[in-house]
C-alpha cells in the first residue's frame, strides 16, 4: 500500500511507515503524477482533490486533516468510489480562543462590557456552539443563525437577515458551499449597524471581501478570498488580520492528525484505530470568566502582534502559516 501525505501535517512522521510505503510532499506539489499509483492521500486545504488530480489513479481513500472539505470534489469522489473523511471539530477550541482574542480587542477598543454587545453567531456547529456557550458565560447577548439546525430542531435560531440588522459583532463559522458563498454581501452590509464588526474564521468566500472593504465596516479576517495571494488594500484596512491560523493550536493539530490516521486505519484494517500522538497533552475544557480571559489571552493568542506581522509582509502569507508556532489551548 502507498500513502501520500502532506509534509506540513505535524506529529505524523513514522506512524504509517510500518504498514505502507509513505511519500511526503508539499500540499501544492501533490499532483497527478505523485498520486497515480497511491492508494490513499492525507492532505490539507492546499491540495485540490478532483478529477484533474485523481482520474486514472489507484486512490481509494482521502483523509483531509482539516475541518473543511471545499478543496475536495465530493461528487467526483462519490462517482469514483473514493472514500473521503475530514477532521471536523478537531480544532474547535483553537478557533474559539482565536475568536476570544478578537472579541477582547473589539470590546475593549470600544470601552464596553460584553453585556452591552449583541453577538451574532452564524453557523452553530462544532466551533459555533462553543462560541455561543462561552459568549453567554461572558455576558454577551447572543443571536444564533443556523438554517440546517433550525430545519432539524426548530428553536431559537434567527435568519441571517435578522442577525445582520441586530448584531454589533457577527462571527462566521459555516462551511463553504453554494448556500454560503458570499453569505455576507452588499445587500446585508447595507442594513448592518454602522459600527458593526464582521469576524470571519470559516472560509474566505463566505464573505464578499471587496464589498466589506467598500462598505466601510470594520472586519477581522483569518481567511481570505484568493489566499494565499491577498488583496493588499483589503488586508491593510482590516481591524485584525491573521494568515488562516485561527485553528492552529497544538491540540487541534494533534486531533486532526489522529482523526486522519484513525480513519485510514479503519478503512484499510491497520492497527492504528486508537492512535494518538503522545507529544501533546489533550485540552482540559473549562469555563473561564471574561476578566480572566482578557488578562491571559494575549499570552496564548497575541492577535495584534500576528496582525502586525501579516500586514508588514503580506507576501509571506503562506510562510507565516506553514511556520506558525502552534498555540496551546488553555480553556
Amino acid at each position: 500500500m502507498k500513502v501520500i501525505i502532506d509534509s506540513a501535517i505535524p506529529y505524523i512522521r513514522g506512524v504509517v511507515e510500518p504498514y505502507a510505503e509513505v511519500v511526503y510532499c508539499k500540499g501544492a506539489e501533490i499532483d497527478s503524477s505523485v498520486v497515480s499509483n497511491a492508494d490513499a492521500l492525507i492532505v490539507r486545504t492546499r491540495t485540490e482533490c478532483g478529477r484533474e488530480l485523481l482520474e486514472g489513479s489507484k486512490v481509494q481513500f482521502i483523509a483531509t486533516a482539516t475541518i473543511g472539505r471545499d478543496h475536495i470534489d465530493q461528487e467526483y469522489c462519490n462517482e469514483a468510489g473514493i472514500a473521503v473523511t475530514s477532521a471536523a471539530g478537531c480544532n474547535a477550541r483553537g478557533v474559539l480562543q482565536w475568536v476570544a482574542a478578537a472579541l477582547k480587542h473589539i470590546v475593549e477598543s470600544e470601552g464596553k462590557r460584553p453585556e452591552e454587545v449583541t453577538l451574532g453567531v452564524v453557523g452553530v456547529g462544532n466551533v459555533g456552539s462553543l462560541v455561543v456557550e462561552y459568549a453567554h458565560h461572558w455576558g454577551f447577548k447572543v443571536l444564533m443563525c443556523d438554517p440546517p439546525r433550525h430545519e432539524r430542531e426548530g428553536g431559537a435560531f434567527y435568519p441571517i437577515e435578522h442577525i445582520v440588522r441586530e448584531a454589533d459583532i457577527i462571527t462566521l463559522h459555516t462551511p463553504l458551499d453554494a448556500s454560503t458563498h458570499h453569505l455576507i454581501n452588499s445587500k446585508h452590509l447595507a442594513v448592518m449597524k454602522p459600527n458593526a464588526v464582521i469576524i470571519n474564521a470559516s472560509r474566505g468566500a463566505v464573505v464578499d471581501n471587496r464589498a466589506v472593504r467598500e462598505s466601510g465596516h470594520r472586519y477581522v479576517f483569518d481567511v481570505w478570498e484568493g489566499e494565499p495571494r491577498l488583496d493588499h488594500n483589503i488586508l491593510q484596512h482590516a481591524m485584525l488580520a491573521t494568515p488562516h491560523i485561527a485553528g492552529y493550536s497544538q491540540q487541534g493539530k494533534a486531533n486532526a492528525t489522529a482523526m486522519s490516521i484513525n480513519a485510514l486505519a479503519h478503512h484499510f484494517g491497520l492497527p492504528l484505530k486508537e492512535w494518538r500522538t503522545e507529544e501533546i497533552t489533550p485540552t482540559t475544557p473549562r469555563l473561564i470568566g471574561w476578566e480572566d480571559m482578557c488578562a491571559t489571552i494575549d499570552k496564548y493568542c497575541d492577535i495584534v502582534a500576528e496582525t502586525e506581522m501579516l500586514k508588514h509582509a503580506p507576501e509571506a502569507f503562506e510562510s507565516l502559516r506553514n511556520n506558525y508556532s502552534y498555540r496551546e489551548e488553555y480553556f
